[in-house]
């Protein structure tokens, strides 16, 4: 080690005792506040014993608080504390709720005379939720606090009171390394009497070259400007984001999440839903609200886990998902909406009912005609039902003719009301009723669009014969019932079926008698405490069956949802504020124009202000090049996201020979080696499930994956194998390739097939310049 390196090595040993000693005070800071915590659950369960209404209230509220807190404070998170700033003097010396100097202007007289010496007046260290000392000075600033954003927003052309910016990584207790920018280089400035140390060549650089695992790394620590113009942006009203790959609109789009909770969290207490296009994606992304000091209300869904009771486990064909998610399908859906009232396998034809010793009939065209009545209202079919008991009932009595013989009105309502009752109770009538008008499911109604004749009737001047035929088949997966598998197509569908035909009403379920209701009369239902003690599942199933809408709507990948998935996540953000974030340029629905139709309808008439993010961090340059040479075939005109790093490693061309899958393996192998992270193995969709076989054994640091699963993941490492087979699977088939070559963060090898049509290189033809 030479001179100047063993200076570095112990100006950051320096640095890391004093970070450490920060932290250090921080948790025994934190220790304190659980025990206060704990404290508050133990005189919760003593007021719980009092058993009057107003000590259960003073229970429940001194729960909620402290079961939150504690949560919070027993987790030890990743980077749990991650971010420094040394200010200037401000302009004015007032503080904020959070104990720091609100000032972003810089006092007149915080630089030297010289022009270049400067004392540092504060310091904030930043991390998951904030925590003050004894004394109500900051040790912790929350990141989503104001004072927190010159951490994100400093530049050295826009510096304001930052000096030095610090990024932490830390783990548990533990501090493990420290990098600092410099955002006025030109200042001599001094902390405490000493020279202001600098560590390392750079925070986001450094940030930006780790591994990866197969959870998503949040990006709180290196959140630059204008993401962070995106996360801190105001509610009202929708904000449109764009941006290419790599640019962090995932992580922007979870971290807003968290930002609202954090400054309006009463408004945002209906729930926030980010919408997700996969489920691996999902899982890739679940861990990061808790990491940033949210859980509990935010719902990360994947589109084809929307549904109630329905959950997306298959894929359509591409052509048979253009129907699926097409409006058109809205009014073949209406039309066996209705139609499928007469799909019974005996739908009767005659009402034959006895009344007080006389039986009465209504015919079939009689009963066409009270259908044909009934289905003029624009009511959900399920909840006509009770109309159309209301008009064969008054259509029975007509033919009874018992009302033309009386002539008191209150004597002909008294006599209808015994002639309803005994028509009703009869087993006939609740037979035909049943038959005639059933309860229908979405699922056994999509399940009848199986049958390519009955279909045909539905869809007629609607879809083409071939259209018809792929629908139908496609649906033959499901019984009679609907049970089966269901691709995120098909969920869209019954979620539209749902709101044709309704829920029919559910009989009122008596509760539990609560034996501390006779000694108060006070008819508790369920409190905050009692909650805690249900079960996860049937807790997160109940809250689920009673959350329909939510406050605010976060749609991931925006440009991937079908016109059809749009209506479906419309009416989850009915009144809600929203969040979109998508890029054209990687949509997989293949036709953009339909689905911008169906995306302004679902916004309606709500204010937008629009952002774009324009830095690619996560592939190198090497690698964002080579997609580029996509792009300007999927999307002509289109600029790239610029790549702000390099790596020296060119992407790698292989061709395959007689066995594809030995040719992939030995791909992947390699990368294995050459990366401590995780590969991804991408592959047409048709060939996911072969694909795994291929990998059998390699562990779990390697993962394949069909084309429309890898969005929005990203690997250290990826194989893309056979571009053109990805390419040629669906019109939207270049921006789905564009998708797979930018998922790496280091290596990417390309395995090509002699349809890619690779040259003496190895580069297949749709990849060359």
């Amino acid at each position: 080690m030479g001179a100047q390196d063993a200076v570095q090595q112990a100006v950051r040993d320096r640095e890391l005792v004093v970070e450490q000693a920060h932290l250090d005070r921080v948790y025994h800071r934190l220790e304190e506040k659980i025990h206060e915590a704990e404290f508050l659950m133990d005189d919760a369960e003593k007021l719980a014993k009092v058993g009057t209404p107003g000590a259960l209230a003073e229970r429940d509220a001194q729960v909620f608080q402290a079961s939150g807190y504690l949560s919070r404070l027993n987790s030890e998170f990743e980077d749990f504390l991650f971010g420094r700033i040394d200010l200037l003097t401000g302009k004015d010396g007032k503080r904020g709720p959070d104990g720091a100097f609100t000032a972003t202007e810089v006092a007149d007289d915080a630089i030297g005379e010289d022009g270049s010496t400067a004392v540092i007046a504060e310091t904030l260290h930043i991390g998951r939720i904030g925590v003050l000392d004894t004394d109500y000075a900051p040790l912790v600033i929350d990141w989503r606090a104001p004072a927190a954003a010159p951490f994100y927003r400093s530049t050295p052309k826009d510096p304001g009171r930052v000096v030095r910016r610090r990024v932490i990584r830390s783990r548990g207790r533990r501090v493990l390394g420290v990098e600092d920018d410099l955002m006025r280089p030109e200042l001599s400035a001094t902390l405490d009497g000493t020279e202001l140390a600098v560590v390392g060549d750079g925070a986001l650089m450094a940030s930006l070259g780790r591994a990866r695992s197969h959870s998503m790394r949040d990006i709180v620590a290196s959140i630059q400007a204008e993401q962070d113009l995106v996360i801190r942006a105001p509610a009202p009203g929708v904000t449109e984001v764009g941006g290419g790959p790599g640019t962090g609109k995932t992580a922007v789009a979870l971290h807003r999440a968290a930002y609202l909770l954090y400054q309006d969290r009463r408004r945002y207490a209906g729930g926030i839903l980010v919408v997700s296009p996969t489920p691996l994606l999902v899982s890739y992304t679940e861990g990061v609200l808790p990491s940033l000091g949210e859980e509990g209300q935010v719902a990360i869904r994947a589109v084809g886990s929307l549904v109630d009771g329905a959950e997306a486990d298959t894929y359509d064909e591409p052509a048979v998902a253009r129907i699926k998610g097409s409006s058109r399908m809205l009014p073949v859906l209406r039309r066996a909406a209705r139609g499928a009232l007469e799909l019974g396998e005996a739908v009767p034809a005659r009402l034959r009912v006895v009344a007080f010793g006389a039986r009465l009939e209504l015919e079939a065209e009689e009963l066409a005609a009270i259908r044909q009545t009934v289905l003029g209202g624009t009511a959900p079919l399920n909840l006509m039902r009770p109309r159309a008991r209301r008009l064969l009932l008054d259509a029975l009595w007509a033919r009874s003719g018992r009302g033309r013989h009386l002539v008191d009105a209150e004597l002909i309502a008294e006599a209808r009301a015994a002639f309803d009752e005994d028509v009703s109770d009869e087993d006939a009538f609740q037979d035909f009723l049943r038959a005639w008008w059933p309860v229908l499911t979405p699922r056994a109604v999509l399940a009848a669009l199986a049958d390519e004749r009955r279909t045909g009737r539905w869809a007629r001047r609607i879809l083409g014969q071939r259209e018809v035929r792929q629908l139908a088949r496609s649906l033959r997966r499901l019984d009679r019932s609907g049970t089966g598998p269901l691709s995120v197509h098909d969920v869209a569908l019954l979620d539209e079926l749902h709101v044709l035909l309704g829920s029919p009403p559910e009989p009122r379920r008596p509760r539990e008698a609560d034996p501390l209701d006779q000694l108060t009369g006070l008819e508790e239902v369920t409190t905050y405490a009692d909650r805690m003690y249900e079960r996860r599942r049937d807790r997160a199933e109940r809250l689920e069956r009673e959350r329909t809408e939510y406050a605010h709507v976060i749609v991931d990948e925006a440009q991937d949802l079908t016109p059809m998935q749009w209506r479906m996540v419309a009416r989850r953000g009915v009144g809600a504020t929203w969040t979109v974030v998508g890029d054209p340029a990687q949509s997989s629905w293949s036709d953009p124009d339909e689905a911008a139709l169906a995306r302004d309808e679902a916004l309606g008439s709500r204010t937008r202000r629009r952002f774009e993010l324009t830095v690619n961090y996560r592939n190198p340059a090497e690698i964002a090049t080579l997609a580029s040479n996509v792009l300007r075939l999927a999307m002509p005109g289109m600029a790239a996201p610029r790549a702000v790093r390099s790596t020296g490693v060119e992407p790698e061309f292989r061709v395959a020979g007689d066995d594809l899958a030995a040719s992939v393996r030995a791909a992947a192998e390699r990368l294995l080696e050459q990366v401590d992270g995780t590969v991804g193995v991408v592959v047409a969709m048709a060939r996911r499930e072969e694909a795994r076989g291929w990998l059998a054994g390699l562990g779990d640091r390697v993962v394949a994956l069909g084309s429309l699963e890898a969005k929005g993941l990203e690997y250290d490492a990826t194989v893309v194998v056979s571009p053109a087979a990805i390419a040629d699977e669906s019109p939207a088939g270049l921006r789905v390739l564009y998708v797979a070559l930018t998922r790496a963060t280091q290596r990417l090898t390309v395995v090509a097939c002699a349809a890619d049509q690779p040259d003496a290189a190895g580069v297949p033809d749709l990849l060359r310049e």
